[in-house]
């Protein structure tokens, strides 16, 4: 990614936030693609905190055809953070020939009126939105609504949002959202993106009427070879990666693991990102045994990820829904088999990759799973992780998908 914003020259005087950077003009010297997009998200590089998204956003500017032109509109802060990125705030950033990045404050009105100017600059054959309740996603199209912008065809990711997991939080305000919004976007005639066919049943399942492009070629995880595997004759080691909200149900783990009778160490990283629900993890944490270990070691910079996983015996993760978990995956690619819920696209990987799918997800058969692994001796645990390592490897290979903008310009027409 660009380290320096480039600034377009040039303002319309006449509008509102002219003295901002013109950041919503195309420069003269970058190619004019046959097919542009549009696309917003509520988060991206540099921040973290929002977790696969981002990596799926990344790896699909990266991988783009020569001939797509997109640019992502995003928040110019990360997730659950009160300052912007240094120097970034009202700037657009070309990564590379085909793609470009404005970082929008969403509380400055000058910037919403440049994301509009950015939109209408050029003809938009996609308006590609990831979430369904994002105010990145809600305020785009709406715009479309009113005729304030105009596009040939919308693309709705919605990240899992419509998982049973999910709706279950905050479910009253949800469906009262859901019953006014889906009207709008059926009249717009919204296509919609599922990373998987379990996520597109659970669009269908709301919204019957849904056209669904299936596609989940978004992971970038580096191919590289998984690190030599040690054999490890202490505690079995156990770690929980991901943010800490009641998504992630890192509190039935934490219970799990402290009900287990022998030496167990747990490490989690993540974004406390509901403190209400992390108060509740340190309850559970003040009742855990002496010879159970657990420690909360903060956030985890997306660098970081695979080596950490290979330090460990298993991955501990009983989310309550991932539309496509880009965790999972840094984990096997690692070599660090999963304990998972079944609710993700991964079941049977998992299962392949010498972990272990837990249905239904209880702190009691968490308990069971996590004392059978620490009863392994140190060698079994080894050739587990060479196992999970070899699986996704060939997992890896097996799987190609179009890119997903330039599947959306065959399904969107």
């Amino acid at each position: 990614m660009a380290t320096e914003a480039t600034r377009y020259a040039g303002a319309d005087a006449d509008l509102p936030g002219a003295d901002l950077p013109d950041a919503d003009l195309p420069d003269a010297d970058v190619p004019v693609a046959t097919y542009r997009v549009v696309a917003t998200a509520g988060s991206f590089e540099p921040g973290f905190r929002g977790g696969g998204p981002i990596r799926s956003l990344r790896f699909i500017l990266d991988t783009l055809p020569d001939d797509l032109d997109v640019t992502l509109v995003t928040r110019d802060r990360d997730l659950g953070a009160s300052t912007p990125y240094p120097g970034l705030s009202g700037e657009i950033v070309r990564r590379d020939d085909r793609s470009a990045v404005f970082y929008l404050d969403p509380v400055d009105p000058r910037h919403w009126v440049r994301m509009l100017r950015l939109i209408r600059s050029r003809p938009v054959d996609l308006l590609y939105v990831n979430s369904l309740w994002s105010l990145f996603s809600v305020v785009p199209i709406l715009a479309v609504a009113l005729r304030l912008i105009r596009v040939r065809a919308i693309l709705l990711a919605p990240r899992g949002e419509l998982s049973p997991g999910a709706l279950a939080i905050k479910r009253a305000k949800k469906r009262l959202f859901l019953a006014l919004w889906a009207p709008v976007l059926r009249r717009l005639d919204v296509r919609w993106q599922a990373c998987s066919h379990l996520e597109e049943e659970q669009i269908l399942a709301h919204l019957p009427w849904a056209r669904v492009m299936v596609n989940g070629n978004e992971s970038p995880i580096p191919d590289r070879p998984a690190p030599p595997v040690v054999p490890h004759h202490g505690p079995l080691r156990l770690v929980f990666v991901g943010r800490v909200s009641p998504m992630k149900n890192l509190e039935v783990a934490l219970a799990a693991v402290a009900a287990v009778r022998q030496p167990v160490e747990f490490d989690v990283f993540g974004p406390i990102e509901d403190e209400r629900y992390w108060a509740r993890c340190r309850d559970v944490l003040a009742s855990t045994p002496g010879h159970v270990r657990v420690r909360y070691l903060g956030e985890l910079a997306a660098d970081e990820v695979l080596d950490t996983f290979s330090r460990y015996d298993a991955f501990l993760f009983p989310t309550l829904g991932e539309n496509y978990g880009h965790v999972i995956l840094e984990s096997l690619a690692a070599g660090c088999p999963v304990v998972c819920s079944d609710a993700t696209p991964f079941s049977a990987l998992i299962s392949d990759a010498a972990g272990v799918v837990v249905d239904p997800v209880t702190t009691a058969e968490l308990t069971a799973v996590v004392e059978r692994l620490a009863a392994r001796p140190a060698g079994e645990r080894a050739e587990a992780k060479e196992i999970a390592a070899r699986r996704y490897r060939r997992w890896r290979q097996e799987a190609q998908d179009l890119n997903v903008l330039d599947h959306a310009r065959q399904f969107c027409g």
